[in-house]
Parts: structure tokens; C-alpha cells; sequence
């Protein structure tokens, strides 16, 4: 059985014949990149396999053959030529300011200048020590150079909540990578990676003949791993696990292509001894930044099952500019569900990956946004699988009874639905429970649906917000009215209609009916 690669990053260590390393091979699609066109720009979340496509590049152009033994590129690249790789990998510090982001810069090309074995170059000022550097390698090996940009935006990211500073290290990135234009003729390739994807206008303004990949079917598996490649490589790791599962935990991202898993999540689930599906890649996350976001804009969280946008919103990203769902695409949050073209405009529904993602960010949002309190979810869960109306009452109580007073000071949401649905959406989806928010029906929509894996009992429920606690919202009665629960007919054993009742004056439910209608 073939050792999990897990953490490593380095092309030439997954190839060691005596560690004997699981690795999927991606240099027919590094051949095909090569071929084509010689500037590339990729854009994928963290810990998505970028940087080991990098450093396969690196080893491919140096020409080091031994590393690609039973890989398509061996009997299909020209190993009698290799070309001078200057790397630069951003994710090795962390940049504060604009004078640390050119001593980081320095840093890194003086490791390239001494790896290369060309001359010590004078220069304080890392864009003309960059362009300096591609010269004299390029005239030392008698050919032209290839740069490879690994995390090119993490300078920017690491000041994202600071406008000013983004702005400036964005404009130091800017003259660094005009660098690279104006030494075209001693360059045979470049590929730049990273998170985030930004206007090119603003940081590329430059070097605008960057040809992104990064929505490109063609290159749609670069990095990630298939669900045909958890099949033929991980069969060992994955004995007696429901693939199934399996794919809807960790599987689900969509670059217009064949759907991937993220590595690290694959990897980690096939170490683990217990074989508990758990939010591994979620955890190495830190959302904070974009979880203020959401509650600085009131965003009504069950819109992230389906947001709509045009490709242009795709490729518009910068400082300043910062579209919330754009963001939460690219860093890996949600993704592409589906594309549709009208009248020659490209539109796209984003919504999550999977269940990892969606139970972990709604959990995460409940607490930092909503409630740090512990709740008894047990309440919750119980209620649901044996049709307990009283319990089912009691979980909600107590969900909204948790709220510290600030959620209610701060602004005036307690006064909508929408506060409500936020909350109990949140506290849902983080325990993974199955349901789906605004639920279309020929009568109109439905505010939540819940429902069990076996679909033995469905819980079709209506908000309503009322000024005092005495004044009756018939919410049930319209369910009724609008005959909301025919749509499961036929589906569910059980179908109950719920009607919720919240008053802005007690700022939690006060009333709770509910009805079996079959």
C-alpha cells in the first residue's frame, strides 16, 4: 500500500521510490499548459495541491528525469534541454508593511541568485534586483528563464483588513511583476498561483497578457483530486467506507470542469484510525475576516445556497472593491453549481462545495456572530427524528435565549424575519442538519424545510415577526392556506407544518404551532 503524502509540498520528496508516495500524475496537463502559451495565472483556495504543481514545474524545466519515472512526461518531454528556474514563493513570511514586503522580496531572490550560482547583484530595491537577476541568469546558462510565482497575492491577504496597507504592498507587487514584461525576451515561461483574483487592471495592469486558467475546463482537475482517482488510488485507504458520503463531505468543487476533492481533506480522513468524517481542511482555516463581513452587511445567510453572478463579477476582485461572494468562491467557500448564457452573458449560481463546508462555516458563524454559549443540540436532533413538537419548541426557545443582548443593540434585524431565519439557519446548517432555506413551491416559497436522511418526517415552517408578544401571526394558517406541504406528498411518511411566531418586544418565539397533515 502506497504511503499518504500528507503536508508534503516538494516534487522531487512525493517521488522518492523508497518512501513509495501516492501521487496523481498532472504532467500530461503541465505538457499541455507548455505548449500552448508560455503566461498562466491560476487561481484556487488553500491547500488545493498549487504548490506541488509549481515545484513539478520547476523540476520539469531543470530537466531532472528521474523525478518523472512512470509519469506521462517521461517518454513525452524533450530531456535533452532544461532551462534556469527562478522561483518565488510569497507563503514564506508574513509582510506588514511596505518596507518588509521588500526585504521579504530581497530575501527570495537572493536565495535564487545563490542557488543559480550567478553573481552577487548590488541593489537594494527589490524590482531592480528582479530585473537584474533574470538578466544575468538568462545570459549565464545561455538561455531563457522561467519564473514560477507561488502565493503571489499572500502579501496582499496578509493586510486585507488594513485598506491603506493592501494598497501599497499591492502597488510594490504591481512593479514587481511589471518586471516580468519588460524582460520578455529572456523569458520562456511563467505561471503565477495563488488564492485570490485580482482585477487585473489594478495589480496585472502590467503584465495583462497573463492567460488565466483558473475557469478553464481544460485544466479543471490541475489540482484536486477526482472522484476516479479516490477510486484507483485511495481503494485501500477507504475499505468499507460509504463512498457516497465520502464524496458528499469532501467532494463538490466545480471549476467548469470534472468536480474535485480538496487533497488535504482525502488525506487526512484516510490517516485518521476512526475514520470519522470531520472538517479537516475547515479547521486549518481562520474566517474570521469574512464572517465580519457577513455580519457587517446583514447578509441573510440562506442566499448562500444559491448566489447568482455575472462573469464579470468573477475577475473584478481588488482592494477596496471586496464582493463578499466572490471572495467566498475563491477561497474555497463556495463554488460553481451552475453556469447559464443569455443573450451572450455568462452568469453563475455559486453555493457550497459539501457538508464539510457548509456545517463548519454555519457553525463557525453561529458562534462568533450569534452565540458563543454551548447549546444542548441533542434537543434539537431528537426532536426532529421522533416528531416531539414540545421538545421541537423548547430547542428554539432555548436557541434564541442564548443570543447575548449586543446581537439585538446593534442593529435593528430582531425587527425581520430575516434575523430569525439567519439564526436558525446557522445553528442548522452547523450541525449538518438536512433542510433547505426558502423553498420553492407553484404556491410560493417556504421558509424551511427540515428533513430526515430516510425522509420519514419533513417540517415545512413559517416565520412571522409580530410588535407584541400577545398578537397572534397566523402563520400556520397560511401554510395551510397555501397548501405548502402538497409538494412532499408522496415523498415523506410524515409531513408536519410548523408556524413560528417571534415578537420584536421579547426578542425570541412566542408563539408555536403546529399541525400533521399526514
Amino acid at each position: 500500500m502506497k504511503t499518504l503524502p500528507i503536508g508534503i509540498q516538494t516534487f522531487q520528496k512525493i517521488r522518492d521510490k523508497e518512501k513509495n508516495y501516492i501521487y496523481i500524475d498532472k504532467t500530461q496537463l503541465a505538457l499541455n499548459l507548455i505548449e500552448h502559451a508560455n503566461y498562466y495565472f491560476l487561481s484556487r483556495p488553500r491547500r488545493f495541491g498549487k504548490s506541488l504543481f509549481l515545484d513539478m514545474l520547476k523540476e520539469l524545466f531543470e530537466g531532472n528525469r528521474s523525478c518523472f519515472s512512470g509519469l506521462y512526461a517521461e517518454d513525452n518531454w524533450n530531456w535533452e534541454e532544461s532551462f534556469p528556474v527562478i522561483k518565488i514563493n510569497f507563503a514564506i513570511g508574513v509582510t506588514k508593511n511596505s518596507k518588509d514586503f521588500n526585504q521579504l522580496t530581497l530575501s527570495i531572490l537572493k536565495e535564487n541568485q545563490e542557488r543559480l550560482g550567478v553573481e552577487a547583484i548590488d541593489e537594494v530595491d527589490a524590482r531592480t534586483y528582479f530585473y537584474k537577476l533574470i538578466q544575468l541568469v538568462a545570459k549565464q546558462y545561455n538561455r531563457q528563464v522561467v519564473i514560477l510565482v507561488d502565493e503571489y497575492d499572500k502579501p496582499m491577504l496578509d493586510n486585507i483588513t488594513n485598506q491603506k496597507m493592501a494598497k501599497d504592498i499591492r502597488d510594490e507587487l504591481r512593479n514587481i511583476y511589471a518586471v516580468i514584461k519588460g524582460s520578455d525576451k529572456y523569458i520562456r515561461f511563467v505561471f503565477l498561483t495563488g488564492v485570490s483574483k485580482f482585477s487585473k487592471i489594478n495589480l496585472f495592469s502590467e503584465l495583462n497578457h497573463l492567460l488565466d486558467i483558473s475557469l478553464d475546463e481544460r485544466y479543471a482537475t490541475i489540482c484536486g483530486y477526482t472522484h476516479e482517482d479516490i477510486q484507483n488510488h485511495f481503494s485501500h485507504y477507504l475499505e468499507g467506507v460509504d463512498l457516497e458520503k465520502f464524496k458528499a463531505w469532501y467532494n463538490g468543487y466545480n471549476f467548469l470542469g470534472i468536480g474535485v476533492y480538496n487533497p488535504f481533506d482525502v488525506l487526512l480522513f484516510c490517516d485518521s484510525s476512526s475514520r470519522k468524517f470531520k472538517s479537516y481542511w475547515f479547521e486549518t482555516a481562520n474566517p474570521s475576516f469574512l464572517i465580519e463581513i457577513l455580519k457587517e452587511r446583514d447578509f441573510f445567510l440562506p442566499d448562500l445556497e444559491a448566489i447568482k453572478v455575472d462573469e464579470s463579477a468573477m475577475s473584478s476582485f481588488d482592494i477596496g472593491q471586496i464582493e463578499l461572494e466572490i471572495l467566498l468562491f475563491q477561497t474555497g467557500y463556495l463554488t460553481i453549481k451552475e453556469e447559464k448564457t443569455i443573450f451572450n452573458h455568462r452568469f453563475y449560481t455559486l453555493t457550497y462545495p459539501n457538508l464539510e463546508v457548509r456545517s463548519a462555516l454555519n457553525s463557525a458563524i453561529f458562534k462568533k456572530y450569534l452565540s458563543n454559549k454551548p447549546i444542548d443540540s441533542q434537543l434539537i436532533f431528537d426532536a426532529i427524528n421522533s416528531k416531539d413538537m414540545k421538545q421541537f419548541e423548547k430547542a428554539i426557545y432555548q436557541l434564541f435565549a442564548t443570543l447575548p443582548y449586543n446581537s439585538y443593540t446593534k442593529n435593528n434585524m430582531q425587527n425581520y424575519e430575516g434575523y430569525y431565519a439567519n439564526v436558525i439557519y446557522a445553528y442548522l446548517a452547523g450541525l449538518g442538519i438536512g433542510f433547505r432555506a426558502e423553498d420553492v413551491t407553484n404556491h410560493g416559497r417556504i421558509d424551511l424545510t427540515i428533513m430526515t436522511p430516510d425522509m420519514s418526517q419533513v417540517y415545512i415552517i413559517e416565520f412571522k415577526v409580530v410588535e407584541h408578544k400577545k398578537q397572534d401571526s397566523k402563520a400556520l394558517e397560511q401554510i395551510q392556506k397555501k397548501e405548502y406541504h402538497e409538494k412532499y406528498l408522496g415523498r415523506a411518511k410524515e409531513i408536519t407544518l410548523i408556524g413560528i411566531t417571534f415578537s420584536k418586544e421579547e426578542r425570541n418565539m412566542t408563539q408555536f404551532e403546529w399541525k400533521s397533515v399526514c
